[in-house]
């Protein structure tokens, strides 16, 4: 889908939180700035140069952004900080005077967050251009060219996936033993745990992510969303257990709904489903350019240590875990319990 970073502070913080992809902008833009405290740094000349606009349009911006800007690094250096920076950029200052005693300038995350703002500038959109193909190759070299279970390149998957199919036989022989009905209760109660945590039955989530119909949904699950729905499982089992012994034989399937719709409105979930929703939402936006459009009220920017999870040095491939011998060693005492 179209991504219009002007209009969209998520889609820009997204970008803004992805420390691979602004090694690799800066890399690859080669637009200089000086070298300051481990950073790279820009006066307000060098931008006004590099965006070919006026002092009053980048003050604006300023004015009008300041909180994101500065959050993504621009500052005002005073004292000996600015001293030393003017030491660094001796003679070559324009307009900036040698006796200023504050001095606002920008880091290379700065001035990306000031590029996907300006309207005015053809330089920005040409860079808004480049940054955002820079990110989805970052993302496509990562991940090997594939983002549909990028959600399994998190260190916490295997666990929360092995864990939620044991509490699925809980629930399945629940629905067994205790829910009148035939083979397709499975899947129709199985749908009102996918609309309880996040608005989507089986087949409007494979929609959304573009998935084959023999594809197992569950294995593109986040493991937040998958120990909730794990958690449903274990509940939801318990509470068609002691209702059906209550009533002496199995439930109705419209005495099993009524359980299901008090059941999700427990308080003990709120905060749970919150969190799963925000997650989903955010994360398969940025990561799989997939809209939960049921979702879209939760959006939010991914965080940086998101990022770290899914593409950083931590995270592998399903293949490469289930080769790891203390992952398969956690695997064999979890079995042997």
């Amino acid at each position: 889908m179209a991504t219009d970073l002007t209009q969209s502070l998520h889609e820009r913080q997204n970008i803004l939180n992805n420390r691979y992809a602004l090694t690799q902008a800066e890399k690859h833009l080669s637009i200089g700035g000086v070298q300051f405290q481990g950073e790279t740094f820009f006066t307000k000349q060098q931008i006004m140069s590099l965006f070919e606009v006026g002092d009053a349009t980048i003050e604006r911006y300023i004015s009008m952004y300041g909180d994101e800007l500065k959050s993504n690094g621009y500052q005002l250096l005073r004292g000996s900080k600015l001293k030393e920076f003017k030491n660094l950029l001796y003679g070559t200052l324009t307009n900036e005077g040698t006796k200023t005693s504050v001095l606002g300038v920008f880091t290379f995350r700065a001035l990306l967050n000031l590029g996907m703002l300006l309207t005015e500038s053809e330089q920005a959109r040409q860079l808004r251009s480049r940054v955002l193909d820079i990110v989805l190759d970052v993302i496509a070299e990562k991940v090997g060219g594939h983002t549909k279970y990028i959600n399994q390149r998190d260190e916490n998957y295997l666990l929360s996936a092995f864990q939620e199919e044991n509490y699925r036989k809980l629930f399945t022989d629940a629905l067994d033993q205790y829910v009148e009905g035939n083979q397709w209760k499975y899947a129709r109660f199985t749908n009102l745990i996918y609309n309880s945590i996040f608005h989507e039955n089986a087949s409007e989530y494979k929609k959304v992510l573009k998935l084959a119909a023999n594809d197992k949904i569950r294995e593109t699950m986040y493991s937040e969303v998958l120990t909730l729905i794990a958690s449903f499982e274990s509940g939801i089992a318990h509470e068609l257990e002691n209702e059906s012994k209550k009533k002496g034989g199995k439930l109705s399937q419209k005495e099993a709904e009524s359980l299901f719709a008090s059941f999700d409105q427990h308080p003990l979930f709120r905060p749970l489903i919150l969190d799963a929703r925000t997650k989903m939402a955010s994360r398969d936006l940025c990561f799989r350019d997939a809209l939960h459009e049921k979702l879209e009220a939760y959006i939010q920017s991914v965080p940086e240590g998101d990022f770290e999870r899914f593409l950083g040095e931590k995270s592998k491939s399903l293949e490469e875990q289930l080769s790891d011998p203390e992952t398969l060693a956690v695997f064999k005492r979890l079995k042997d319990r």
